[in-house]
């Protein structure tokens, strides 16, 4: 197995091609093809199915691809610093569910760097592309949750991935909604009040299973359910359609503005908040200056979703 055998499976993987591959590695078809065929005879496993429809990667080649992925990203890495000799600036990503706190984290951190020697980016988005994202190198870091519902399930989803996940705080539920919600004024809402307004739940995709649900008790009974796919049209729908949705209740009006309040439901149910990392991966000095930041909305220092 070489390193150019694990770019060809990442270069076709992403094209879902043998000929869109080869062409953009400026290799001819039959030899692409030749290396795959060899690496899968070495491997004694078969990576690729080729279909009316293009490559589509077996499950053992989706396992083998996340390991190729690391190796052509290394590989990347070393030979921009010590074969061209690139003083490339420090590169930093996290990706989150979508959380307010975890954005305001980031930009909290932006603001203790100078960004002439910094490379940052973040990625709000659904459960299994922040799993994916860390998996594969395209962030250090990934902040989620865990519950008790789902905690087995992502567990494992997590050890397969080669990743660790590390709570940082538990909090109780909260219903967020509008100021202008019927239910705004109340100090505990029971979940049967809920009833007559639509629950909004961010949209996860083809992954669209209870365990990567973003909003917990994901499982239970919702009269009326609206999903969605940015922060953004959650919080429109809040106000127009008097919507709500289940959260850590941690709130950032500077993102989100003042129009918006988390209520607790009265459940004894609970989160916990945190973030996966790559097993046996040291966090930069970035991602440990991020991990610290969040930890103050754990502590109430610092005021979700």
């Amino acid at each position: 197995m070489t390193l150019t055998q694990l770019m060809y499976v990442v270069a076709v993987a992403d094209t879902k091609s043998m000929n869109r591959a080869a062409a953009g590695l400026f290799v001819s078809q039959p030899a692409l093809s030749g290396a795959i065929r060899d690496l899968e005879e070495e491997l004694h496993i078969e990576l690729f199915i080729r279909t009316n429809r293009g490559i589509v990667l077996t499950t053992e080649g989706e396992e083998f691809l996340s390991y190729a992925r690391q190796m052509a990203e290394l590989n990347r890495m070393i030979g921009e610093r010590y074969i061209d000799h690139r003083q490339s600036r420090k590169k930093f990503s996290v990706s989150m569910q979508h959380y307010s706190f975890a954005v305001e984290a980031f930009i909290e951190l932006g603001n203790r760097f100078s960004m002439s020697e910094y490379e940052l980016a973040v990625h709000e988005t659904k459960t299994h592309e922040v799993i994916d994202n860390v998996r594969d190198y395209r962030s250090e870091i990934g902040v989620l949750y865990i519950n008790e519902f789902n905690q087995k399930a992502m567990k494992k989803i997590f050890t397969k991935n080669d990743l660790e996940f590390v709570p940082l705080f538990e909090c109780g539920i909260s219903v967020y909604l509008s100021k202008a919600h019927p239910l705004a004024a109340r100090k505990k809402i029971r979940f049967e009040e809920l009833g007559d307004y639509p629950c909004l739940s961010f949209e996860q995709g083809e992954y669209n299973s209870f365990y990567f649900a973003e909003e917990v008790l994901s499982t239970l009974d919702y009269k009326q359910i609206i999903k969605a796919d940015d922060r953004a049209t959650m919080l429109n729908l809040m106000v127009g359609l008097n919507g709500y949705t289940l959260c850590s209740g941690i709130i950032c009006e500077d993102l989100n503005g003042g129009n918006y309040i988390s209520v607790p439901l009265d459940t004894e149910d609970t989160m916990t908040i945190g973030y996966i990392r790559r097993k046996n991966m040291p966090l930069s000095a970035l991602g440990k200056e991020y991990i610290e930041i969040l930890k103050k909305y754990g502590a109430g220092e610092a005021r979700e979703k």
